[in-house]
């Protein structure tokens, strides 16, 4: 017999804790009460080290190996946002297996080996309590978040928040929905979130790290932010406009160099820090203390008639001040959505160029951080989007918490913790639909050309061409039973050949007390 033992990182064990302590259990109660419930079963196999990017991208970090089974329970109770007090609370646990993938390591004794490495047989991937009072809402526990701004379904993720990578154990506070800015009569809303975290996947760095060179963070915080302002939805045409940003703090980051320890440097993550990373407060070098990403999003949407919608949106990455000024060209996720509320043969499209390479190079010269030197010249630089010279890459259990499109830390097999094929650029498109009653069809597709980084140019680029097909059966006469499969396929040097296929039996309800 053999029994598996879940193991709880002690930070997050106490934010659970609090999720538990937010929300009241209902022991003597008034009326009904309702839980929601799903079980799951996800099987997939193909060839490859790999599930192909369409199969493992934006479903949150559930499914990366070639070959692998799931079995996920979930029971939550959701908010009743139209109340002016509701609370609720979720669980959602995984367990199953995954083929291994064997990544560089290397140590004095034995030096360089490949080491296999395969998913975790069993781990949580929700547990969480949340209250709201009016439009204010506090969640406490791992939950998933999917983009604020684009369709999680046909997208190709967002550049901050993508709904890509597992959740991270955090506090998170802010606003149910856009709200009415006071004045205004409706024709102005907002929308905003803060957040504070604690990454759980140390273990995980420890074992896929390489330990010859660049470096590695263990036990850094994680911090997001946003601001959305949006103009009256309820009129034809509407705006919406704002910022988000992610970022790391705190922890000990260790260098090392040719297989040696080169040096280390703990962070401070006290409450000076919590609020430097909210709000930068002093110039110098604590300005950008932390490892901050973000994004300038706009979308403009126009509502036909029939029930069509029409979007156009873009997100403009920034890590400084070259980026906020809108200094790095194109570069950005640039898209258009169709879409519509009635079933249809075409439900919703989306279609996205995408292009990172106007990124600055390694060098980087500002006279004003070496006063006296007398050289007045510029040459202003050191863009490398996703990654931080102090900090882990901008991902979690190896899977960009950002966007996909630029290739995860879990592919690197010569163990390296970083993005390594960032200045890129490519195309994306998304479709979905109906077929016939209960039949529905979704499929994914895109090409992207990389030149390694700013750092790490590669000699020859690398493409890699993707694309997913699938197919869901919400079986007539059984409310609540789902049938879907997949198929997809990788190809191209970029993320290797890879090719497999999917399928998953579900069943959702609920009870009632």
């Amino acid at each position: 017999m053999c029994i598996m033992r879940l193991k709880i990182n002690s930070v997050a064990f106490r934010l659970l804790t609090l999720a538990v302590c937010i929300c009241p259990t209902p022991l003597v109660l008034h009326g009904e009460y309702r839980i929601d419930y799903s079980a799951e079963v996800i099987a997939n196999a193909g060839e490859g080290e790999f599930a192909p990017y369409y199969m493992m991208s934006n479903r949150h970090g559930i499914l990366s190996s070639s070959k692998g089974a799931l079995a996920r329970g979930r029971l939550w109770r959701p908010m009743e946002t139209e109340k002016r007090f509701s609370y609720g609370f979720g669980v959602d646990l995984i367990a199953g297996w995954g083929s291994s993938r064997a990544y560089l390591r290397f140590s004095e004794d034995k030096g360089t080996q490949y080491i296999g490495r395969r998913p975790s047989p069993a781990w949580i991937q929700q547990m969480f309590g949340e209250v709201k009072y009016r439009g204010v809402f506090l969640t406490a526990g791992l939950k998933e978040h999917s983009s604020a701004l684009l369709n999680e379904r046909l997208s190709s993720g967002d550049l901050v928040e993508s709904g890509n990578a597992r959740p991270i154990p955090e506090v998170r506070i802010g606003f149910i929905d856009f709200q009415d800015i006071p004045f205004t009569r409706g024709w102005l809303q907002i929308q905003g979130e803060i957040s504070y975290g604690k990454y759980t996947d140390n273990k995980w760095m420890r074992e896929h790290y390489n330990y010859m060179d660049y470096h590695i963070n263990q036990g850094a915080l994680n911090t997001y932010k946003r601001c959305y302002f949006r103009t009256m939805p309820s009129q034809p045409f509407s705006a919406t406009f704002g910022m988000q940003v992610g970022a790391s703090f705190g922890g000990e980051t260790k260098w090392y160099a040719n297989g040696k320890l080169d040096k280390e440097q703990r962070f401070s993550k006290g409450i000076k820090q919590f609020l430097k990373m909210l709000l930068p407060m002093d110039g110098g070098a604590d300005y950008y203390s932390g490892s901050s990403l973000g994004s300038w999003d706009v979308m403009f949407r126009y509502r036909l008639q029939n029930d069509y919608t029409v979007k156009a949106y873009f997100q403009k990455p920034f890590e400084d001040g070259s980026g906020i000024g809108f200094l790095n060209g194109w570069d950005g996720v640039w898209g258009i959505e169709f879409a519509t509320n009635c079933a249809a043969p075409v439900r919703g499209a989306v279609v996205e160029y995408l292009d990172f390479t106007n990124q600055s190079g390694p060098i980087h010269w500002d006279p004003d951080d070496h006063p006296g030197t007398g050289i007045t010249g510029r040459a202003e630089g050191a863009d490398d989007y996703y990654n931080n010279h102090e900090y882990n890459p901008y991902a979690n259990y190896g899977m960009a918490i950002g966007s996909p499109f630029m290739v995860s830390p879990i592919y690197n097999k010569d163990g390296m913790m970083m993005f390594l094929y960032n200045r890129v650029r490519g195309f994306h498109i998304g479709v979905e639909g109906d077929i016939i009653n209960g039949v529905s069809y979704r499929a994914l597709g895109g090409y992207r050309r990389s030149w390694g980084s700013g750092y790490y140019p590669l000699m020859e680029p690398k493409s890699d061409t993707s694309f997913m097909a699938e197919v869901k059966w919400d079986v007539v006469g059984i409310k609540g039973l789902a049938l879907k499969g997949q198929f997809a396929f990788d190809h191209g040097r970029l993320l290797g050949n890879n090719t497999g296929g999917c399928i998953s039996v579900s069943y959702s309800g609920d009870f009632k007390l």
